[in-house]
């Protein structure tokens, strides 16, 4: 979106220091806002600890580096990239929108970034908050945090007590904390606890929302016991609650893999490296652990018990946590942005792809699974079958799952499924993972690099955009996604599991996914 600006200068007074922004599209905007301390030299693989703060008047017109990421010149064929230069291990900013700097405490919306735990960043043009604070008055933050090595490299030797001084913020030099993603995550939400009321924003509204890993980070806070205390409302969109997220100890032969890809020997001489080498070394770490037909995540989240303490699929079910409101949904064909344009799985047999479904659903149900996959989609290839097993085992089913839960136990969640097909690549792509971003946020311009979004019929996308944009606005100020251009939308319940179909026609559509929660009902213990 083109920028407006307004020769009035725009200063905050906050605890740290003066911030001056400036206004863009008819609302106030502060960019490149330092909410924890650098990460580097002794801090690399710390946990986020507090900014000292600075003296004068710090500019904020601009965006702070993102975390050092794999960068592809020229993009990718679905994204068109999701990471630029500037990068910088110096990457602990973040972003705000707002439609006034006054006393209203209007609701606040954090964004967390996906990107599989490797790239992505809240600088991006494609997550400006701008169209939030204009259209729903909200205050929006959006954030950079570390990813990749930086961010998801666990240290399995330091003992709980060590990490748990680190969090503390106490002066172990060799305490390493094993999510240090998440400590950056809950640093930036004490940042909003602390100074978003001087932004005209209400400390105690916050809703975080993400996609794909920065929803999992967000169900990930809903687990911690401070950072469920700082917000009541999530949006998870396409949370990757399917994968499995290692201990430690199970985690422990990717760090000593990616040690090998480094060419050293242990975290302190790790230490001493630059930033592209690490990098570069992340490359070798996807190449050791990728697997046929499993989404490639080369770094993960880690249950240490300490930042983490269990998977993020439980965290919203007890405790504090399950009094947060919860709206969670999915792409039909999420896999097919990982597999669908890749010439190595258009060739799979139906032999590789029973297989692959051994591994979830045990030999004895392979075949079985197989045919019942293909009679869903007439005409079906194995690697259409494959692409419904991926989207329904790492996201459907563990979304549904999680709303399962959630409304046997009569807790607020709203399920959705997002079903609009690209055209893009003679429509291979169909309604795959990331294709709702453009529509939540209304923000088409801000895509023209992406082939995912073309051909996309103007009439249709701006209908729909407006239907799903407007839901966001109303959940994070109401916890309820219902609005005057919208099918009434209920709640997930046992007695009807209504889910919204965002389609050219958007309707609720009661056990949209039966056939997956059904078929995953099948799984046997032993290949779960």
């Amino acid at each position: 979106m083109a920028e407006t600006q307004d020769a009035t200068p725009l200063v905050v007074q906050l605890p740290a220091g003066r911030l001056r922004g400036r206004t863009e599209g008819g609302v106030a905007v502060f960019k490149g806002v330092p909410y924890a301390a650098p990460p580097v030299g002794d801090l690399r693989w710390r946990a986020a600890r507090p900014h000292p703060g600075w003296s004068g008047t710090r500019d904020a017109t601009a965006y702070g580096p993102s975390s050092p990421q794999m960068f592809m010149e020229g993009g990718d064929p679905v994204m068109g990239g999701h990471g630029h230069p500037p990068f910088d291990d110096d990457c602990l900013t973040l972003n705000v929108w707002t439609p006034a700097l006054d006393d209203a405490r209007r609701p606040v919306l954090v964004w967390i970034h996906g990107g599989g735990f490797v790239s992505g960043s809240g600088s991006l043009p494609i997550y400006s908050g701008e169209t939030f604070a204009r259209d729903g008055d909200l205050v929006v933050v959006t954030l950079n945090y570390r990813v990749g090595p930086l961010g998801y490299l666990s240290f399995a030797d330091d003992t709980a007590d060590d990490i748990a001084d680190d969090l503390a913020g106490g002066t172990e030099a060799d305490a390493r904390p094993a999510n240090f993603w998440l400590t950056d995550q809950l640093a930036a939400l004490r940042w909003v606890r602390d100074n978003i009321d001087r932004f005209g924003g209400d400390p105690d509204t916050v809703t975080v929302a993400g996609q794909s890993g920065g929803a999992l980070s967000t169900a990930a806070l809903a687990g911690h016991p401070e950072a469920q205390k700082l917000f009541k409302r999530a949006i998870l969109q396409s949370p990757p609650l399917g994968l499995h997220i290692p201990t430690p100890a199970e985690y422990r032969e990717r760090v000593d893999a990616y040690l090998r890809c480094a060419g050293v020997e242990d975290a302190d001489e790790l230490r001493g490296l630059p930033w592209p080498q690490l990098i570069e070394a992340a490359g070798g770490l996807f190449a050791h652990t990728m697997r046929w037909g499993y989404w490639p995540t080369p770094f993960l989240p880690v249950r240490d018990d300490v930042t983490l303490f269990r998977h993020p699929a439980r965290a919203l079910l007890d405790g504090p946590a399950a009094d947060i409101d919860v709206l969670v949904g999915w792409t039909r064909e999420e896999a097919n942005f990982g597999f669908a344009l890749d010439p190595g799985y258009d060739q799979a047999t139906r032999e590789q792809v029973v297989d692959r479904i051994a591994e979830t659903f045990g030999a004895g149900q392979a075949a079985e699974v197989y045919d019942a996959y293909a009679r869903t989609r007439p005409g079906a290839r194995p690697v259409d079958v494959l692409m419904d097993l991926i989207t329904d085992e790492l996201f459907r089913v563990p979304c549904l799952e999680l709303a399962e839960a959630r409304a046997a136990s009569g807790r607020p969640v709203w399920a959705y499924q997002f079903d609009l097909p690209a055209p893009a690549h003679r429509g291979r792509l169909a309604a795959a993972h990331c294709l709702e971003l453009p529509f939540v946020f209304d923000n088409f311009d801000s895509w023209a690099h992406a082939p995912l979004v073309e051909g996309l019929d103007p009439a249709v996308g701006q209908g729909l955009a407006r239907s799903m944009h407007r839901a966001w606005i109303a959940f994070a100020r109401t916890g309820d996604p219902n609005h005057a251009d919208l099918p009434t939308w209920e709640p997930y319940r046992p007695d009807a599991r209504t889910t919204m179909r965002f389609d050219s026609v958007t309707l609720p559509v009661d056990d949209l996914a039966g056939h997956a929660r059904r078929l995953h009902g099948r799984r046997t213990t032993a290949a779960a």
